[in-house]
């Protein structure tokens, strides 16, 4: 157990960070299976400026890596261009 005030606030504040940025993953990850699993045309543009966004914003908090972001969208961006 840490024994100094900061080591304290430290704990604390990196147990806030961590469930939040667990939300945040798991969100997208959540639009991410609807987007693929989607058959309509609108619907599907639709996910994929919401996915894109949570992954630019999740790229931006340092949650995940810039490059994983670009890759992901640029999957993405196939899926959706092939549903019909």
């Amino acid at each position: 157990m840490a024994h100094h005030k900061s080591a304290l606030k430290r704990i604390r504040s990196s147990e806030t960070k961590r469930l939040r940025n667990k939300y945040y993953l798991k969100t997208t990850r959540t639009f991410i299976k609807k987007l693929r699993k989607s058959t309509d045309k609108s619907e599907a543009q639709e996910l994929y400026k919401k996915v894109c966004s949570l992954l630019d914003k999740l790229a931006k908090r340092n949650i995940i890596h810039k490059n994983n972001a670009a890759n992901k969208k640029a999957k993405l961006h196939k899926v959706m261009a092939a549903v019909q």
